[in-house]
């Protein structure tokens, strides 16, 4: 089976973007949970979908992650707040691990999501 196919056939949201934080994977689910086709979300920033308030936190860790090579949330879920295209309050359970390219220099992130009922206090 091909890869992409699979991908899009994950029950859970599937991000994945570069070393600039720009959206470069964006699988079914995750335009079923943020409202985002793929042609809107792809190309754009990660900002699209982290609330303002917790943007500088979030560019802060992902440039961090980057430059050890390894997230510190790797493998375990965190409980955050995002937003969807509908502006409603989302808060998604989300786990984090840095990409890295054939010759091992991180490339980007992914995070795979999926909507919580537990807000984040």
């Amino acid at each position: 089976m091909d890869p992409e196919a699979m991908l899009e056939q994950l029950p859970d949201a599937v991000v994945a973007s570069d070393r600039e934080g720009i959206i470069r994977v964006w699988n079914a689910a995750a335009a079923k949970l943020f409202g985002y086709a793929a042609d809107e979300a792809i190309g754009q920033s990660l900002d699209l979908i982290i609330p303002e308030r917790l943007r500088e936190a979030h560019w802060k860790g992902y440039y961090a992650a980057l430059a050890a090579g390894a997230t510190r949330h790797s493998g375990k879920p965190l409980a955050t707040r995002a937003v969807p295209k509908s502006g409603e309050r989302l808060y998604v359970a989300m786990q984090f691990g840095v990409l890295h390219d054939a010759a091992g220099r991180p490339w980007g992130a992914v995070a795979v999501a999926r909507e919580t009922e537990r807000p984040v206090r």
